[in-house]
Order: structure tokens, then C-alpha cells, then sequence
């Protein structure tokens, strides 16, 4: 039985939909002000493996992943750069595709953008309004009234009383309380907006994914995702928002993804250890950054350096070179308990260290089969390739992992090929000194040989 850890609650048990062999989950996505950084990538990959690993185990899943395409950066970013809104995050979100499309991260089945919700927004914003959680202000913004939904933080264990004493009202804020939260924000001069019953404005960053999580999923949905700033305030008020407007339990599961830190330190562009993925896919294989995001548990936070990624490249390598050396064929005839360790280990909560320790046994297993039993290898190979697609790993041809594609700096597999022939010939003409020299050559370059029977054939190192 699939295991969850809830954020609400605290603890691991047993997953229980809303409804038999179905899930609807909802993950909030991305505020396309910039380029996709390292940490939207841990998002990204945690719950399209998610996804990908309820839907090899038979449930029917439905995805829901949000863009937020208005907000104060948005605005910001776009009037600093001299575009438009629109402009702005049109090429942002194509950027955040090809980023994650490197990624092999799945698209989800619905992608709902903050602007195409505004009616739906406004309608909630006034259901608010109407049952007493809401107020506009003086000011022109419609701000949530806190203290009157009594539940609010138990998501992350805040007490009120105690928020109040650390918050204070901003200048230009007409709040009632210093805990309140905008629900609707009034326009200033220039700035997009939209008609509503309040005057002109935009949405409060929270409400929208109370109102786009309702469109596409119901007042009541099994699963919601997102990153570790998220809790709060943000779900916090996501909770108070729909379950004072539609008086039912907003959502049963709540999940967050641990965060990133780079070398130790927490991620930030003051300290200038922020990387985007477009930086960091310049320098690495994508397979190799999703195996490096996939190796921690999704709960715990990942320390991004060099050396981490090097140890994911040498681990893909171990694997593709398994996959390279073994026979190509099918599982028939295959009897073993891989698998069945391998959905013990995800079947705990998305267990992705304990799951790839198990592909590592196999490839042991594999390798040695390789050796002595020729169809017992291919079906093992055949079986590793398919886990590892659960995952969205161990997707390319081996020797295009392998060999990879030239970097700045590096030979060319021209290059490569050329000095394989010329170690050939020297081999052929017993200069066997010669032949060593190429391939200690090639080997300080990055490049390794492995002969055999069939001939040489090399990687790239690293």
C-alpha cells in the first residue's frame, strides 16, 4: 500500500483518495518573472517523478501544475526591461518548457495561468466578501480577515496571537489587523489590470491557486505540491481561503519538496552560488542533473555542488555502461524480486535512494550475467531500462550517454575516432609503446578506452 508523508498531519500512513484508482493532485508552479533556477528544477522533477511513478503503479492521475503570470516582480521585471507583461512571461514560459522539457520532465495535463482565471478569481474574492473573510479597504484592495477563520495555522503550527505580535501594517495598507492578507490588490497607474467589483486591480498572489485549484480539480482534491517556502504563508492561506468560501476540507495531502543548498549555504543571489538550469545544463548531461535531484529523498534538502554532480555522472555511467556492454532483448523468461523491491522502496513515500539502490544490485547482477548467461543478461537489461523509466532515467542509446557531445575544450569524437585508428595501426605495427601513449593520452583528455573482442569503443569521463 502507497505510504504518504502529510504536511498537515505531521506523520506517514496510508494514501486514501477521494475516489477509487483516481488522484487529483495540484502543485503550484512557477511565477515567470525569470529563468527557471536549480530549485524550481528539485519542484519539478519531485512530482513528475511523482506523477510518473502513481501512474505505472495503475492510478489515474490528474495533474494540475499553475502558472502565475501576474504579480509584483512580473510587473516589476517587465517595467525595468522596458516590455510588457505579456511579453515578459510569454518568453519566460517558453524558456521554462525547454528547460524542463531538457529536464524530461513531463508536461502536466493541465497548466492554468493566473491571468486566464480572472473571473473565477474575482468570483471567490466576492464569495469572501459575502460570508464576512473578506473586506475591501479603503485603500481599494480586498484584504482576507484572518481571525475569523479559527482553523488558520495548523498547516505549519502558527498561532495568531503570536503572528500579530511579529507582524506590523505596511505604509499604504488599510488592514484591519497586521495579519490580514490581500486577496485582491486596487492598480496603480500604468499597471495591468482587470475590472472588478472593487474598482480596478489584480489578484493577491494566494487566491489564485484557491480559484484555479477549484477549476480544475473541485472543492475537495487528494494532493497538493509545492516547494519548501511554501507552507507559509502561502498554502497556509490557501486553506483559509477555500475552505471559508466552499465549508468543506480544501485538500487531503499535502506534500513539500526539501530545498537546495549549494555547498552547504543556502541558495542566493547575494551570495552568488545561484545557478539557473540553463547555466547549469551547459555544463552537465540533463540526465545527470534528474539523476542528481532524484537521489535524495524529495522531503530532504540537497546540497548542489561539483562533486555531487560528478557522483551522479559516475552513477549514470555505471548504468549505461551495464546497459552498453549487455546483450539487447526482451524480459520473457525473467524471475526475479527487482521489481518487487523496487515499489517496496517508492511505495514508502517516494523512497527514489532506496529504489536506486535496488537498480545498483541489478546492475551487479547484470554485469555478471553479461559474463557467463547471455539471455539471463538481456532480460535483466531489458527490466533495468524499464525501472529506470519509472523514474525518467536510463532513457538515451548507451553510446550516445557514454560518448556525449563535445564540450568547449574537449575532442571531438572525430578527433577520438582518429586517435582509436592510429592506436590501431601502431598496435598493428607492434609499437606498442606508441599505442599506450595514445590511450594515456586520450585518458588525460577525458577519454577512455575499453577493448574487447568486437573492437574499442570509449566514453567520455566525468
Amino acid at each position: 500500500m502507497l505510504q504518504l508523508y502529510n504536511t498537515l498531519t505531521n506523520s506517514k500512513g496510508p494514501f486514501t483518495p477521494l475516489e477509487a484508482g483516481k488522484i487529483r493532485m495540484y502543485v503550484c508552479g512557477v511565477t515567470v518573472y525569470d529563468y527557471c533556477h536549480i530549485g524550481h528544477a528539485r519542484v519539478m522533477v519531485c512530482f513528475d517523478l511523482i506523477t510518473r511513478y502513481l501512474r505505472y503503479r495503475g492510478w489515474d492521475v490528474t495533474y494540475v501544475r499553475n502558472i502565475t503570470d501576474v504579480d509584483d516582480k512580473i510587473i516589476k521585471r517587465a517595467a525595468e526591461n522596458g516590455e510588457t507583461v505579456d511579453a515578459l512571461t510569454e518568453r519566460m514560459i517558453a524558456a521554462m518548457h525547454e528547460d524542463e522539457g531538457r529536464l524530461g520532465v513531463l508536461r502536466p495535463d493541465m497548466e492554468p495561468r493566473a491571468t486566464a482565471h480572472i473571473s473565477d478569481i474575482i468570483d471567490l474574492v466576492q464569495t469572501l466578501v459575502d460570508k464576512g473573510y473578506a473586506y475591501a479597504a479603503a485603500n481599494g484592495d480586498v484584504y482576507y480577515r484572518v481571525e475569523k477563520f479559527e482553523p488558520y495555522g495548523r498547516l505549519t503550527n502558527k498561532v495568531i496571537d503570536e503572528l500579530k505580535a511579529g507582524a506590523r501594517i505596511e505604509v499604504g495598507e488599510s488592514k484591519e489587523s497586521p495579519v490580514d492578507f490581500v486577496l485582491w490588490k486596487a492598480a496603480k497607474p500604468g499597471e495591468v489590470s482587470w475590472e472588478s467589483p472593487w474598482g480596478a486591480g489584480r489578484p493577491g498572489w494566494h487566491i489564485e491557486c484557491s480559484a484555479m485549484s477549484k477549476c480544475c480539480l473541485g472543492e475537495t482534491f487528494d494532493i497538493h505540491g509545492g516547494g519548501p517556502d511554501l507552507p507559509f504563508p502561502h498554502h497556509e492561506n490557501e486553506i483559509a481561503q477555500s475552505e471559508a468560501a466552499n465549508d468543506c476540507t480544501y485538500v487531503n495531502y499535502w506534500m513539500h519538496a526539501g530545498p537546495v543548498r549549494v555547498n552547504q549555504e543556502k541558495m542566493s543571489k547575494s551570495l552568488n552560488n545561484f545557478f539557473t538550469i540553463r547555466d547549469v545544463l551547459e555544463s552537465y548531461n540533463p540526465e545527470v542533473v534528474r539523476y542528481f535531484l532524484s537521489s535524495v529523498h524529495y522531503r530532504s534538502y540537497i546540497d548542489y555542488s561539483e562533486d555531487s554532480l560528478r557522483e551522479a555522472r559516475q552513477a549514470l555511467e555505471r548504468f549505461y555502461q551495464a546497459l552498453n556492454d549487455a546483450p539487447v532483448g526482451s524480459e520473457e523468461g525473467l524471475d526475479s524480486d527487482y521489481e518487487e523491491r523496487f515499489q517496496q522502496a517508492m511505495d514508502d513515500d517516494f523512497g527514489t535512494p532506496r529504489a536506486l539502490a535496488v537498480l545498483f544490485d541489478l546492475v551487479t547482477e547484470l554485469n555478471k550475467a553479461t559474463r557467463e548467461n547471455a539471455p539471463q543478461a538481456a532480460a535483466m537489461a531489458a527490466l533495468l531500462k524499464r525501472l529506470g523509466g519509472v523514474l525518467g532515467l536510463l532513457q538515451q542509446s548507451p553510446k550516445a550517454f557514454l560518448q556525449g557531445e563535445a564540450r568547449e575544450g574537449e575532442l571531438s569524437a572525430e578527433e577520438i575516432e582518429s586517435a582509436i585508428e592510429a592506436r590501431k595501426q601502431a598496435k598493428k605495427d607492434r609499437d606498442f609503446a606508441e599505442a599506450d601513449r595514445i590511450r594515456d593520452s586520450l585518458a588525460e583528455q577525458g577519454v577512455i578506452l575499453k577493448d574487447s573482442r568486437e573492437g574499442t569503443t570509449w566514453y567520455r569521463e566525468g
